[in-house]
């Protein structure tokens, strides 16, 4: 019986910790918790713009894999600290490949953003901790999003992370113990 007993408490730790039991949305969190991502056009001319948006998907593309090994805030920003000078650099190449001849600058500060919601999740206004990438003069419109939790880097809806896989060492003891 104390078996049982052992192996349901042992079920119940690692359906907790597979995020089965709990959600990503439940946990509350606060804007320390957060690591933001802010592109910065030069212009608010169309081919800024455009080359902004160019930009975004090949740091998206580029994070992505990397972001996929991180499994805190503070990670995240060391792997960018040590990818700062390669995102710079892909930056330079989208934008000398299009005819600019300014370059970017990528550096992580912590700034004021305004209320933002993605996908139903609300980020009240505050001060977050984010990865800045300033294009040329850095005057124009831009985009941001948040790196971490991976929220432009992964599939966010209803509420629910899809593209985040939760692993339990307990759930893969117990599995073991059973096959």
């Amino acid at each position: 019986m104390k078996k049982l007993y052992l192996i349901l408490v042992l079920l119940i730790l690692g359906l907790i910790t597979t995020g089965l039991v709990f959600s990503e949305k439940s946990i509350e969190r606060n804007n320390n918790d957060y690591l933001r991502i802010h592109i910065r056009a030069n212009s608010n001319s169309e081919v800024d713009q455009k080359v902004k948006y160019l930009i975004k998907d090949e740091f998206v593309n580029f994070l992505t894999p990397k972001l996929a090994f991180c499994g805190s805030k503070e990670e995240v920003i060391s792997m960018i600290d040590v990818e700062s000078t390669n995102l710079e650099n892909l930056a330079d190449t989208i934008l000398a490949e299009n005819g600019f001849s300014y370059t970017s600058k990528v550096k992580i500060n912590r700034e004021m953003f305004p209320t933002r919601t993605y996908d139903g999740l609300t980020l009240e206004s505050g001060i977050y901790d984010a990865l800045i990438v300033e294009l040329g003069h850095a005057s124009g419109n831009n985009w941001w999003c948040v790196i971490y939790p991976p929220l432009c880097f992964t599939n966010y809806s209803n509420g629910n992370f899809s593209g985040i896989v939760y692993k339990s060492k307990i759930l893969e003891i117990i599995r073991q113990f059973f096959s």
